[in-house]
């Protein structure tokens, strides 16, 4: 017998998510941001630490067991392949949408010359730095991104969780080592990381009982983070920055739509709308916290017990994708460099765009895991085709909201690709949905 609908897991969600924004406007206009800032933040603040404490040792103990169950190593590299040159041909399909969209819909040419100047005086003092940040990130050289996924130190690195590459690598190595050792000796720690890795999905799931509640506090703190105590302030700039904002919208839906589709038609059989179906809570949790490490846990649940993705394939290209992979991101940051250009009165040629599929891609690896990612890779991204960063001031007060929604792309784009992994690796199950999910 199936359960009713509001007791399914995505649709506590949702309510969550609009009850969240109901209060959030309601305490704009009540003047109760400071009450929404220090009582019921803290509940969603809770809710994103208690994913973010689980997603090492969840990632540890699942890639272990992945790994030391392979007979043949060749294998883990060859998936390893795959897994990032999906990756990186789907952040190039992104980046192309995106400046597709922008250049078709010129949202910069809308935005008043008083706007542009309040904007910018607003938001001014926000760029300052980036660029020191980003002229860090350029100057380093490609080996130093293959340096920093090794640890020098395994306790300290899963202390933070920006540093999953270096996770992932070392419990790749750990179940080499196991694999090359006698199984009776080996089977003791095989055992330990199974019951581990038992233990962590139960908690997942208990965990996920409180989704609502803490989507709901995080999306009433982001709507009071954007109008506090002033309802208009919110009104006058989503009218101002509507047409961008939904060049971004636009430009996510059609990637979505046209490349994981593709990309299922060419590596399963899988439809997209089943897909959906299976992963709604993960995308959801994506959407609200902005954090696709945080959702992690979650997307690792989803993905093998719904999309029936093995193990093997979902404990390695998750943690991988949730690291380089940035589809939605990669989409924003083509829009918002040219939304920018355009703003400023400047025409991009088309070398300059070209430059932009190439700069966002690198970025998109180069700064995996810092802190504020998204605007530092847009400075690089400005910095490549020559537009003053200081235009990043025009879209910084809504770029809240549209970092929920390029998060939500990035998570389902870790999940659609290891769909496409798994099935070229035979390791795709069957779908499964439960009524009260």
């Amino acid at each position: 017998m199936k359960s009713k609908w509001y007791k399914k897991l995505h649709w506590q969600i949702i309510i969550g998510l609009i009850l969240g924004l109901f209060w959030g406007l309601l305490a704009g206009a009540l003047g109760m941001a400071d009450f929404t800032s220090d009582y019921i933040r803290p509940v969603g603040t809770i809710f994103i630490d208690l994913l973010k404490v689980i997603a090492v040792p969840l990632v540890l103990a699942s890639l272990v067991v992945g790994v030391s169950s392979l007979n043949d190593i060749t294998r883990l590299s060859k998936m390893g392949g795959k897994t990032v040159a999906i990756y990186m041909v789907t952040t190039m399909f992104a980046i192309t949408i995106g400046l597709t969209v922008v250049n078709i819909m010129q949202p910069g040419a809308t935005l008043p010359e008083e706007t542009r100047a309040s904007l910018m005086e607003s938001y001014g003092e926000n760029v300052e730095g980036r660029d020191v940040d980003a002229g860090v990130l350029q100057e380093r050289t490609f080996m130093e991104f293959f340096v920093d996924i090794v640890p020098e130190n395994f306790f300290e690195a899963a202390g933070d969780n920006s540093n999953m590459l270096q996770i992932v690598f070392v419990a790749i190595l750990l179940g080499i080592g196991i694999v090359n050792i006698p199984a009776q000796k080996g089977a003791p720690l095989v055992n330990f990381f199974e019951s581990l890795n038992d233990v962590i999905i139960k908690i997942v799931d208990l965990i996920m009982k409180t989704a609502p509640y803490g989507v709901f506090a995080l999306m009433a703190a982001v709507i009071v983070d954007l109008t506090g105590d002033d309802l208009g302030q919110a009104v006058v700039l989503l009218r101002a920055l509507g047409w961008y904002c939904l060049a971004v919208i636009i430009g996510l839906i059609l990637h979505v739509l046209i490349v994981y589709s593709t990309l299922f038609k060419l590596f399963s059989k899988m439809k997209l709308r089943d897909f959906f179906k299976a992963i709604q809570p993960a995308v959801l949790l994506g959407f609200s916290t902005s954090s696709s490490l945080a959702t992690l846990p979650v997307t690792m649940e989803r993905v093998e017990k719904n999309l029936g993705v093995n193990e093997e394939v979902s404990s390695f290209v998750l943690p991988v994708g949730a690291t380089i992979n940035m589809d939605g991101t990669s989409l924003y940051q083509a829009i918002a460099a040219v939304f920018i250009a355009q703003a400023l009165g400047m025409d991009l040629s088309l070398a300059q765009q070209l430059t932009i599929v190439l700069t966002a891609t690198a970025a998109s690896i180069g700064t995996a895991g810092v802190p504020g990612a998204g605007i530092i890779m847009l400075v690089i991204v400005l910095q490549a085709v020559q537009v003053p960063i200081e235009g990043i001031a025009l879209i910084l007060g809504v770029d809240r909201i549209l970092d929920m929604a390029r998060t939500a792309v990035n998570v389902t784009g870790d999940a659609a690709v290891s769909v496409a992994v798994a099935s070229t690796e035979n390791m795709l199950g069957n779908l499964h949905f439960d009524d009260d999910e």
